[in-house]
């Protein structure tokens, strides 16, 4: 009888577990419009302004440069802006499937390289009640951790070499450290 309890026990635990547990596909994509409401402060380290001045924000303008354009009439790619292969790494929302994005959210393809792309969907971890500065005061750990679990993702090598790889025709030497200095944009209160 006490096995058969036993076994009913953890069944309902496994089952609450799993129930609870957040997936991927229970995170949306908001835009960085959501995003901007609050990294655009001077005190909270204005990653908005730093983000939009860096080339990820002009990273669909470039597929209309000078050197873009000739690369794709050399290729048979009528307009590289338009173009899939280019796009996916060009502009997050090109890679995004419809029902990934949040409807309260506005994601578009304008944004180019936003914020998701690199720090994951933030329908969840956006939320006041995770990424307030008192929050993080109170116990950066705990709600970092929160953050996390509610999809924040802290983007590592892997995560840039998506597009920072030997397929991308203009790929240059890709070098982890000295790349993320150039794009560097720490929130002031995170712990290093």
């Amino acid at each position: 009888m006490q096995r058969i309890l036993s076994i009913i026990l953890m069944a309902l635990v496994t089952t609450m577990f799993f129930s609870s547990t957040a997936t991927a596909s229970d995170f949306k994509y908001v835009g960085v419009k959501k995003c901007k409401t609050c990294h655009k402060k001077e005190k909270y380290g204005d990653q908005y302004g730093i983000w939009l001045k860096g080339p990820h924000a002009k990273a669909l303008e470039s597929l209309s440069s000078e050197k873009a354009l000739k690369y794709a009439k050399e290729n048979g790619i009528a307009d590289p802006a338009k173009e899939p292969k280019c796009l996916k790494c060009h502009a997050t929302m090109a890679s995004v499937k419809k029902e990934e994005i949040d409807p309260k959210g506005k994601l578009t393809m304008e944004e180019g390289v936003s914020c998701e792309s690199c720090h994951g969907p933030g329908s969840k971890y956006k939320s006041g009640k995770i990424m307030k500065k008192k929050i993080y005061d109170k116990d950066y750990d705990a709600a970092h951790k929160a953050a996390l679990a509610a999809g924040l993702v802290v983007p590592d090598e892997k995560v840039c070499l998506t597009c920072h790889n030997d397929k991308n025709p203009f790929h240059k030497e890709f070098k982890f450290a000295e790349r993320v200095k150039k794009i560097e944009h720490p929130v002031p209160y995170r712990k290093k």
